[in-house]
C-alpha cells in the first residue's frame, strides 16, 4: 500500500468531512500530440490503443508507453492536504493544528486578544497535520464530460432542498442538476475554456479511512 498527498479546498474538505464526497477528477497530462489518444486498462497502467483520427499510436520512439495514475491504484491511500494554521506551545513546537475549512473565529483565545491567525496554503501541510485519510477503491479514465449526474454528486456538490438545486462551492449560484454546477466548479478550478476541452481525467472512487490522524510532530 502507498500513500500520496492530494489538495482539497475548503468546500471539498468539509464534504469528504460530511461524507457526501466520494469521487474526484483530475486531468490527464498527455502531450499535446496524443491528446486523441484513448487508454485502455491493462492493470500495470492505462495504455494508449488507438486514435481517433487514425493517427499511429506509437510515440517517437516507436513503442506505447503506460500512462500511470498519479493518485494510486485501489488499495493505495490518499492523505488530504488543506489549508491550516500551526499552533505552537510555549514549551513545545507545533502541538496543535487548526483547519480553515472548520475553523470558527472565537476557537481560539488569540481571537479574542486580536491575533490574526496566519494561514498556510495546502500545498505546504506536512503528513503529520493532516486529518483525513482517504482508502482508493477504483480508478479509472474517460473524457470530462461523460459525468453522470450521480457521479457529479458523488463529488460532493451540495444540495439544498430550499434552493431545489446544487451549489458548486464557488459562489451563489444554484444549479438545477449536480452535473451543471459540476462543470461550474470544474471551471473555476481549470479555467473558462476548460469543460469545452473535454479533457481525459483520471476518475479516483474512494471512502474515508478510519483511521486517525497522527500527533504532531
Amino acid at each position: 500500500m502507498k500513500e500520496r498527498p492530494i489538495l482539497f479546498s475548503a468546500p471539498m474538505v468539509r464534504a469528504l468531512l460530511a461524507g457526501t464526497k466520494t469521487q474526484t477528477r483530475r486531468a490527464v497530462a498527455l502531450p499535446r500530440s496524443r491528446d486523441s489518444f484513448v487508454l485502455e486498462d491493462r492493470g500495470a497502467g492505462w495504455w494508449p490503443y488507438q486514435s481517433d483520427d487514425g493517427e499511429s499510436p506509437l510515440c517517437d520512439d516507436g513503442m506505447e508507453h503506460p500512462y500511470t495514475c498519479p493518485y494510486g491504484r485501489p488499495g493505495d491511500r490518499l492523505w488530504v492536504r488543506e489549508t491550516f494554521a500551526r499552533i505552537d506551545g510555549q514549551t513545545h513546537p507545533w502541538i496543535e493544528t487548526d483547519y480553515r475549512a472548520t475553523y470558527t473565529h472565537g476557537d481560539r483565545l488569540g481571537d479574542s486578544l486580536g491575533i490574526k491567525k496566519r494561514w498556510s496554503p495546502a500545498i505546504h501541510m506536512p503528513r503529520h497535520a493532516s486529518r483525513i485519510l482517504l482508502d482508493i477503491k477504483a480508478v479509472r479514465v474517460e473524457r470530462l464530460q461523460d459525468i453522470s449526474e450521480a457521479d457529479a454528486a458523488a463529488e460532493g456538490l451540495l444540495y439544498n432542498t430550499d434552493h431545489m438545486g446544487h451549489w458548486s462551492g464557488t459562489g451563489e449560484r444554484w444549479y438545477s442538476t449536480a452535473r451543471e454546477a459540476f462543470r461550474d466548479l470544474w471551471q473555476s478550478i481549470n479555467g473558462p475554456d476548460s469543460w469545452g476541452a473535454n479533457p481525459w481525467v483520471w476518475v479516483v472512487e474512494f471512502e474515508r479511512a478510519q483511521t486517525q490522524k497522527g500527533p504532531a510532530s
